[in-house]
């Protein structure tokens, strides 16, 4: 079901322990309270599957859905 509303793009950063994935996603500020943005379920579903793959460590579904960069230890 999709939220009425203004439809504006947004950046949002998925963080585990050894990667971050900026993932481009669509914010919904809705006609009925525009005072803050919302999200629908289905981009609530994608954050979650990508911070999974993340824990995971699936580099290769992270690139089809977002910027990936890797922690790295320093000494």
């Amino acid at each position: 079901m999709r939220i009425p509303g203004k439809r504006v793009p947004r950046t949002r950063l998925v963080r585990t322990d050894n990667f971050v994935v900026a993932v481009n996603v669509e914010a919904v500020i809705p006609e009925d309270d525009p005072t803050e943005p919302c999200y629908e379920s289905e981009t609530v579903q994608l954050l979650h599957d990508v911070e999974n793959h993340a824990k995971q460590g699936d580099v290769e579904w992270l690139q089809q859905h977002g910027r990936v960069y890797h922690a790295l230890e320093v000494s």
